[in-house]
């Protein structure tokens, strides 16, 4: 059976260009502009808040794993109340071991494992728009391990290290998104896939990208009316329909083409366009240039 989620992380082309270990002690700080930056927290010891993007501070503690897939601010703080602007809760103490943040001489109240993923995809921007704004998974241990091995692999110039470090970090995106399924995630393809009956329209648009799908043979699939079904999707998954199937069949396009798979026809026949014209209408208007291009 056709796996979204796993094709969607596929195309994604994870890669880890940083990580580090960081600690906080006493009264400690840190505020970052991300523009639009993958970014995970595994908190080690302690406890951490944590706010992205100006909304409410989320309280972490041991094990948990959050993972904002497109950060443009963030707020980590713990030890108590911040104090002043030249306080000594905004020190940072770089240490052969990890970053301290707070008082470079006290006992450490929270350590985290942090870390930026890079998405290759051409079509990252469309990709991560199906995901959650802010996955937290809690008190899984596993996340901590997980995470550790991805470290250590990136460390490490060991024979196919860039295979291996993709595939684990697809294995940890997969993880994620498959512990956060039971939360109240925002709209996107996880909310769609939670819906028992959108989950069966959206398999069939993964499974069958060339069949001329319409609406109503989805609505039917999906064992809806045609409006409810479209109502349902577009509040769900935060675009209608039809817009999703384009922009799969497109994101599909770009990693053939990349990829140098058969000709213009072949790849418009492929992902379901009946001719090159169209085909090539479709991806300039999309993309904003041509398909060979």
């Amino acid at each position: 059976m056709i796996d979204p989620f796993a094709e969607v992380v596929a195309l994604l082309q994870p890669s880890l260009p940083f990580s580090k270990v960081a600690s906080g002690s006493g009264s400690w700080r840190v505020e970052n502009m991300a523009k639009g930056e993958a970014l995970f927290w595994v908190i080690l010891e302690g406890t951490v808040r944590l706010s992205v993007d100006g909304g409410e501070p989320i309280e972490l503690e041991k094990n948990d794993f959050v993972l904002i897939p497109a950060t443009n601010h963030f707020v980590a703080s713990g030890g108590g109340e911040c104090g002043g602007e030249m306080s000594l809760q905004d020190t940072v103490t770089k240490r052969p071991d990890e970053t301290r943040h707070g008082d470079p001489d006290g006992p450490p109240n929270a350590r985290m494992l942090v870390g930026r993923l890079a998405f290759g995809s051409p079509d990252a921007n469309l990709l991560v728009s199906l995901l959650p704004r802010l996955i937290h998974v809690r008190g899984e241990e596993r996340f901590a391990a997980l995470v550790n091995f991805v470290r250590s692999e990136a460390q490490h110039d060991r024979p196919a290290r860039d295979m291996v470090l993709q595939r684990l970090l697809e294995v940890l995106l997969i993880e994620a998104l498959r512990s956060s399924s039971g939360t109240d995630v925002s709209s996107g393809l996880m909310r769609g896939l939670a819906d028992d009956r959108l989950a069966v329209a959206i398999r069939r648009m993964h499974a069958d990208p060339r069949q001329h799908w319409t609406v109503e043979q989805l609505a039917r699939e999906a064992g809806l009316s045609r409006s409810v079904f479209f109502e349902r999707f577009k509040k769900l998954v935060g675009i209608a329909p039809m817009e999703y199937l384009s922009d799969w069949r497109i994101a599909l396009a770009k990693s053939i083409l990349q990829r140098g798979i058969g000709g213009l026809e072949a790849v418009a026949d492929r992902v379901g366009y009946s001719s090159a014209s169209a085909f090539s209408v479709a991806f300039a208007r999309s993309v904003g240039m041509p398909p060979m291009q």
